[in-house]
């Protein structure tokens, strides 16, 4: 199996047992509309599909992978240590857009990446690139963009950080071949998932509370009028006979359940959070429509060769 190239907040690695255990027993295409790190896809690599996400950087940085492997390796090994001086061949060794002093070669490369949003040239290699090198050598592996696009994360502490990852780059690459990847709103999914697909929806989170906020990771965010969407979409697929599989906060449990879904509460550990005293066990809901007696039985693994 495939294992993520990227560290991801609300990564899953933690709830595949979970996920696994309401996948039926046999399914046509697999589709994951909200993609993040694809934990749970690169586990079980299926044959054909679709992924989406509604980050263009992270939607190109699959694209890439998937397309031109090779260059994407040998440009992240052109990369150096991020607390070495700045390239002085490249723009920003010496301040940012802003007129502010650039401290070293990771908050150029910051500013690199950040060409795009800002109306810039840019090359769909190098911000794939650079995507990597950010998440690697960042502070606690966030990904995190300020309301213009711009990505804001701070330099991390690592002693040996390694940005190519070129093993894991090679192993998605064989996972998302035969992949459509999309840059889409959710709803593309109507257009696409038939009857006997599955479609594993992990939208960003709604808060536990008034102070929480899980969907910092882009500037658009994800509000309550986008978590009806959701839900509305998860059940016109139902209507038309989809295997859709669910993760949510716990709080969106009673509205699954009374959607029909079948609902169950499980703790996940947030792993990446910028304060380490929020990184404990948090109530999750996984929702279904797959009755129990057409769910798999098997393990992990099996559902993996399948």
């Amino acid at each position: 199996m495939a294992r993520p190239v990227l560290k991801w907040a609300g990564g899953k690695r933690q709830l595949l047992d979970e996920l696994y255990a309401r996948f039926p027993e046999s399914y046509g295409h697999y589709h994951e509309p909200f993609f993040g790190g694809g934990a749970l896809f690169f586990d079980i690599e299926p044959q054909n599909g679709t992924i989406n996400d509604t980050n263009p950087r992270l939607v190109n940085f699959y694209q890439q992978i998937r397309d031109n492997p090779d260059e994407l390796i040998e440009l992240l090994r052109t990369f150096d240590d991020p607390e070495s001086e700045p390239d002085e061949e490249r723009a920003y060794s010496s301040t940012n857009r802003s007129g502010k002093q650039i401290e070293g070669y990771y908050y150029q490369q910051r500013a690199l990446f950040n060409n795009r949003p800002y109306g810039d040239d840019y090359d769909p290699v190098e911000e794939a690139a650079l995507l990597l090198y950010l998440n690697r050598t960042g502070y606690n592996g966030l990904y995190r963009e300020n309301s213009s696009g711009g990505f804001n994360v701070p330099i991390g502490r690592y002693a040996n950080p390694d940005w190519v990852q070129a093993e894991r780059i090679r192993e998605a690459s064989v996972a998302l071949e035969r992949t459509d990847i999309f840059n889409r709103d959710f709803e593309y999914i109507l257009d696409y998932a038939e009857g006997g697909d599955v479609v594993y929806f992990d939208p960003p989170y709604e808060p536990m509370s008034p102070t929480a906020n899980f969907n910092d990771y882009s500037g658009d965010g994800f509000d309550t009028d986008d978590q009806e969407r959701l839900l509305a979409v998860a059940q016109k697929l139902d209507q038309h006979g989809v295997h859709v599989i669910l993760s949510n906060s716990g709080v969106m449990f009673e509205r699954y359940d009374e959607a029909g879904f079948s609902v169950e509460i499980e703790g996940a550990t947030r792993a990446i959070n910028s304060d380490s005293d929020d990184r404990g066990e948090v109530d999750e809901i996984v929702a279904t429509n797959v009755p129990e007696s057409a769910r798999r039985s098997a393990g992990q693994q099996e559902i993996a060769d399948f």
